[in-house]
């Protein structure tokens, strides 16, 4: 870089530091009452000024082209109500704050990107927190806005629409560095629908009533922490995506899977708690993935594997009281005790003679039965009967003739600690209890992908 732009990128920040000094030693606090024009005011006001709207209803519809502060009182009792058509609050502005604010009532048509907050690529730096957010579209579309934050927020959709009407919580579209955390999602159709996005943090958020609680797709190098998913579709689904850490979330009473890996690559899924499902976790093409310290229990399939899994390392994980603890339908043998250490499994009758807290004998949770039952569901019938019983033992007398599949030569004596497990039974009561409510999507198909 030559000097002259050396100095000349020097003088442009000190010009724009100047500027926001300037803004904020000039900013004006306005005080706004439900008789005043909340839209004109909006118009008029400088930019850098906060508003701070007293309680009652606004019968507004606001654009935001300007850096400005909308406040209301802590209890939210500030409601901005829109037309029922458009864009309820529509930000073009950078660093705009709204905050402690009722939105509703904004369009519902899912094609023109109608959301009761929306934030276009020049609202960087957004803030929107502490709100209610109830009966729009989208509740908060990120359209994007980079660096925008979401936090904290009640997010609640039209639950009088048919629920393939409703929109997400939140959609992220082209967001880098957007943050969505600490906020109470539900009756939508997902929770957060995550699209075409980089460096991302969804952390910490509660979903309850939608089809998916987290929707990625096409999202890289980004983290999905800390959130709990209650009596959704599918808790975490994620799809085509790279570099993704997925850690201490809980999903209770999921309808189809608690976890969803749809060509998800080289990504963490660590330290997770899935609570019945029909799969507690789905991997279709994935690879490349460390999946450890997770706990999965009481579903139908504790983890299930098609196509691909080159490079994925399995361990410290716990298999506890699932119907089948594996499916993996192929003829290659996978050891699951990468660098000596496996995975806990409730139904392995081990001992442990020497005491190193791993079982002596290898698990193996799939045998020829189990094959058999994959390809023909009816040969349940046959479990119990003579000709299965002379399979199983065929099988145990010449181990020769055991299909290809999984094999943990280091199973785990004692389910792994995993470090969510605490916060997991302090409030497992209350999830069941939550999850036992019928959801709007029980009598939907979810999505396939």
């Amino acid at each position: 870089m030559s000097v002259f732009h050396s100095v000349q990128s020097c003088c442009t920040a000190l010009l724009l530091a100047a500027y926001a000094c300037f803004q904020t030693a000039s900013a004006a606090v306005i005080d706004v009452s439900p008789k005043d024009d909340l839209a004109e005011i909006v118009k008029s006001a400088a930019a850098g000024d906060v508003l701070r709207l007293a309680s009652g209803k606004y019968a507004a519809k606001l654009y935001l082209d300007k850096t400005l502060t909308l406040e209301g009182p802590t209890d939210g009792s500030a409601v901005i109500e829109g037309d029922g058509s458009g864009r309820t609050i529509d930000v073009r502005a950078p660093n705009v704050v709204l905050r402690q604010l009722t939105i509703t009532r904004s369009g519902m048509n899912l094609a023109a990107m109608d959301a009761g907050v929306y934030l276009e690529e020049t609202a960087v730096g957004a803030v929107v927190e502490n709100n209610r957010i109830l009966e729009n579209s989208v509740g908060v579309f990120i359209h994007g806005a980079k660096d925008a934050l979401v936090r904290n927020n009640r997010i609640v959709g039209d639950s009088r629409l048919r629920v393939n009407e409703r929109g997400n919580g939140v959609t992220v579209w082209n967001a880098p560095g957007a943050k969505v955390i600490g906020n109470d999602i539900s009756k939508g159709r997902d929770g957060i629908f995550s699209n075409t996005s980089t460096f991302n943090i969804y952390r910490g958020n509660r979903f309850s009533d939608l089809r998916f609680a987290v929707h990625y797709m096409y999202t890289n190098d980004s983290e999905v922490s800390d959130n709990i998913s209650i009596g959704n579709n599918i808790g975490y689904a994620l799809m085509f995506s790279e570099r993704l850490k997925v850690s201490g979330n809980i999903a209770v009473n999921s309808r189809d899977q608690g976890i969803m890996l749809n060509y998800v690559n080289q990504s963490e899924i660590a330290d997770n708690i899935i609570y019945k499902a029909d799969k507690c976790v789905f991997f279709y093409n994935a690879n490349y993935n460390q999946i450890h310290g997770n706990y999965f229990e009481r579903c139908a399939i504790g983890i299930h594997f098609t196509a691909a899994i080159e490079g994925t390392v399995l361990q410290d994980n716990s298999f506890v009281n699932n119907e089948s603890q594996v499916k993996y339908v192929s003829t290659r043998f996978l050891d699951w005790a990468e660098g000596g250490r496996g995975n806990y499994w409730s139904d392995n009758s081990a001992f442990d003679l020497d005491g190193d807290g791993f079982g002596d004998n290898a698990y193996r949770p799939n045998g020829i039965t189990d094959q058999i039952i994959w390809r023909a569901p009816v040969a349940r019938l046959l479990m119990n009967s003579p000709a299965m019983s002379v399979v199983k033992w065929a099988q145990a007398q010449f181990p020769a003739i055991l299909p290809g599949g999984v094999i943990d030569s280091k199973p785990l004596m004692e389910p792994y600690q995993n470090p969510t497990m605490p916060k997991y039974l302090n409030i497992k009561t209350e999830l069941e209890q939550s999850a036992a409510q019928p959801s709007a999507w029980a009598g939907e198909t979810s999505a396939q992908h």
